[in-house]
């Protein structure tokens, strides 16, 4: 493990904090009074470590805060308060003696401009792919002789077009037609090209834009990369296939106070099970 643990504010601390600070100027003190309110104030990691809870409870501004006392890198902004940097100050990280070599955070904005950047790159495909089109077809039939030298290369691409298919010859020419893989596929491959050996890595919801199947092979991907690869991750999720990660340690953000569960405890994994259970005789039927 390359983090050890992490330290927030309390209560006390935070009224420290408050009268030094003229809080009648402000209307909002975020991220002061997210986690103090159900007494969150420290993680103990894992190799997988797992945040749970519902929207507002605070799991993306861990996920923020531990990723800018770390310096992780990071491919899109967040909502930083003119408060975040003091916040900072007072949060205190452990880590052990080795380094990782990377250090990222991944948001569910990161994958989604991700895939918006694929559709834009598919649309200049399609415009390319219809002149070459009309390329191909003006040069497959075209009359022509060779009169000189200088006539070569266009003797050369004739000779190509007619030795080939339609399809073959405009995708000897265009860069791979990315919309072969679906949003889900290229948000899947997005998380598995950013995460490398020896690394640390902070999840936000990864689950967003990927598939039952697809979370799952992200799932056991993690685990992998976690096993045999000397990967940590810090994940924030509701996806009950994420939650089921193997040997995951689970902080319920719900709870009053925080506390670790199993992931089979977890109040929204109860309700799909409880869901499932009550329709069991049709899955039996099929």
């Amino acid at each position: 493990m390359y983090l050890k643990s992490i330290a927030f504010t309390d209560m006390n601390m935070e009224y420290e904090v408050f009268k030094k600070i003229k809080r009648t100027v402000y209307t909002s003190v975020y991220p002061f009074q997210v986690l103090s309110t159900h007494q969150f104030e420290r993680i103990d990691f894992e190799p997988i470590t797992i945040l749970y809870g519902g929207n507002g409870s605070g799991k993306t501004t861990v996920l923020n805060v531990i990723a800018e006392k770390v310096e992780a890198e990071r491919d899109s902004r967040y909502n930083k308060s003119s408060f975040f940097p003091e916040y900072l100050k007072y949060c205190s990280i452990e880590k052990s003696l080795t380094e990782p070599e990377f250090k990222r955070i991944i948001t569910s904005d990161d994958v989604f401009d991700f895939v918006l950047t694929l559709r834009l790159v598919n649309e200049s495909v399609d415009e390319k792919r219809e002149e070459l089109f009309d390329d191909y077809l003006e040069t497959k039939y075209a009359k022509f002789q060779l009169k000189s030298l200088d006539d070569y290369d266009r003797l050369k691409k004739m000779n190509e077009a007619r030795s080939r298919t339609q399809s073959k010859f405009v995708k000897a020419r265009l860069m791979n037609n990315i919309r072969e893989q679906s949003n889900g596929e290229s948000a899947f491959r997005y998380f598995v090209e950013k995460i490398e050996e020896n690394g640390l890595y902070i999840l936000d919801e990864p689950e967003n834009s990927l598939s039952p199947e697809r979370q799952l092979e992200l799932k056991h991907f993690i685990e992998d990369s976690a096993r045999f690869f000397n990967c940590q991750f810090i994940i924030s999720t509701h996806s009950p296939f994420f939650l089921s990660i193997k040997d995951a340690k689970i902080y319920d953000l719900d709870s009053d106070p925080v506390d670790v569960k199993k992931w089979t405890d977890l109040e929204n994994v109860r309700s799909y099970f409880e869901f499932f259970q009550a329709h069991r005789d049709e899955f039996e039927q099929e």
